[in-house]
């Protein structure tokens, strides 16, 4: 008896490999894909009062990239914890399921918070709050680069507006290094193709500098120079930091 033979549908044809679309920051004369200079930042909004039943919260809107913080404390310390003259702080940061452009993967970021809490614990003063906690809990609701700055400016608002004491407010800003550019405050799509990347957070009003994290490689000179740009914009988003303030001060209470 003759066995059937295995027919091959004549319609199959193996998927093209796709293809990758060559980056514009190679171009000599290149655009920003949001049309801003290399050393400007997107337009910022902040408000605080975000969240009714926290101490304190604000929101933050830079660009696509949204973000919402609430702080609540001091409160007494769920862990148990030996004496301290010296209040704690709690961090967290995490993403919404459509944060990001791959649905369904929100989930805590681990990296973000540590590295929130180092940028934040150096402008609070812990001496205010003995023997309690202070949690600070940051949502990124959409993600469009330059997340962790972000997170870290709108989180020095809400303790701000929680009535937590502190040194100076907190600006944080970042540079991505795309060839021979740096440029201030990236988005996504550059974030995706930089060959470094600088952070820095400040206390603009004292001068001091809470952290610096520095991916890549780099130059002397040239992180000196990302740094110059990185804490003059600083300066200037602490100063619309301290605007919203004033105005959320100066509103009339419902």
């Amino acid at each position: 008896m003759a066995g059937k033979s295995a027919s091959i549908p004549s319609t199959y044809s193996p998927s093209p490999a796709p293809r990758t679309k060559r980056p514009i920051f190679q171009d000599v004369d290149w655009v920003r894909p949001d049309g801003r200079g290399f050393h400007q930042c997107r337009p910022a909004f902040l408000k605080t009062g975000a969240v009714n039943a926290a101490a304190g919260s604000a929101y933050a809107e830079f660009g696509n990239t949204k973000v919402i913080v609430s702080v609540f404390g001091p409160r007494e310390s769920k862990k148990a914890m030996a004496y301290s003259g010296t209040g704690r702080l709690n961090c967290n940061v995490s993403f919404t399921t459509f944060a990001t452009p791959s649905r369904g993967q929100g989930s805590d970021h681990k990296g973000y918070s540590s590295m929130l809490h180092k940028a934040l614990e150096g402008a609070i003063i812990m001496e205010s709050f003995p023997k309690t906690t202070v949690d600070v809990f940051a949502l990124v609701l959409e993600s469009g680069g330059s997340d962790l700055p972000v997170v870290i400016s709108c989180a020095s608002l809400a303790l701000a507006d929680a009535g937590i004491m502190m040194y100076d407010l907190v600006a944080s800003v970042s540079v991505s290094c795309l060839g021979k550019n740096l440029v201030i405050d990236p988005i996504l799509e550059e974030e995706n193709y930089q060959d470094g990347s600088l952070l820095i957070t400040c206390m603009p009003s004292r001068n001091e500098v809470t952290q610096l994290t520095v991916n890549g490689e780099w130059s002397t000179p040239r992180v000196h120079e990302a740094m110059q740009i990185c804490l003059e914009a600083c300066s200037k988003l602490a100063k619309i930091t301290r605007s919203c303030l004033k105005e959320s001060a100066s509103a009339p209470k419902d």
